[in-house]
């Protein structure tokens, strides 16, 4: 199913609506849909790489929005299914100390999952389960989402096709290798 799912989304990069078709996928990935935004926006770019920064641009904006909508999932769910299943296996208690934890971490976290290939619907439902500040959570899903997709798109402009294999196969690793040794930078700072 998901392999259909791909190829679904995959030609509907070369539909006549991509753009709008890529803000759907963009934002549903934010909050419910598996499949990743990139895999319409690499061949979308690598089609028209005058558009690169319009196309990286939907994607940041209707990503931002669909995980606001996740976001809003987690809130408003979390008191319906969450709070009753928690207190039935009587976790409701450790719950409230998870949330402290989270949210004085929230937005590395935002940050995190926003730039690497961690899927960030969990954390934009988490996110509002814990009732992370909404303001936090926006700014980091702008530079998350931003730096994410602005940098696939300037790769794709800069490089062309060449760099397309990089992109779908180690890119995700680089932005993970980055935020590790940026928040093991930032913890040896402190404590060092």
């Amino acid at each position: 199913m998901i392999r259909r799912l791909y190829d679904w989304t995959l030609g509907l990069a070369a539909h006549r609506n991509a753009l709008w078709a890529l803000a759907l996928v963009s934002f549903v990935e934010s909050s419910v849909f598996p499949i990743p935004p990139d895999v319409m926006m690499i061949p979308m770019i690598l089609a028209a790489p005058h558009r690169a920064w319009l196309i990286a641009g939907v994607c940041t904006v209707a990503s931002v929005l669909g995980g606001v909508a996740g976001y809003f999932i987690g809130a408003l769910a979390f008191e319906t299914i969450g709070e009753p299943v928690l207190t039935a296996l009587g976790k409701a208690d450790s719950f409230d100390g998870f949330t402290d934890r989270y949210n004085d971490y929230g937005a590395w976290a935002v940050l995190i999952a926003g730039i690497t290939p961690f899927p960030f619907k969990v954390i934009t439902i988490l996110s509002g389960t814990t009732g992370l500040s909404l303001p936090v959570f926006i700014v980091s899903s702008i530079v998350a989402r931003g730096l994410r997709f602005f940098i696939v798109a300037g790769l794709l402009w800069k490089f062309g096709p060449p760099i397309r294999t990089f992109i779908e196969d180690r890119l995700g690793l680089v932005f993970t290798v980055f935020m590790v040794l940026l928040i093991g930078g930032l913890w040896g700072v402190r404590y060092l």
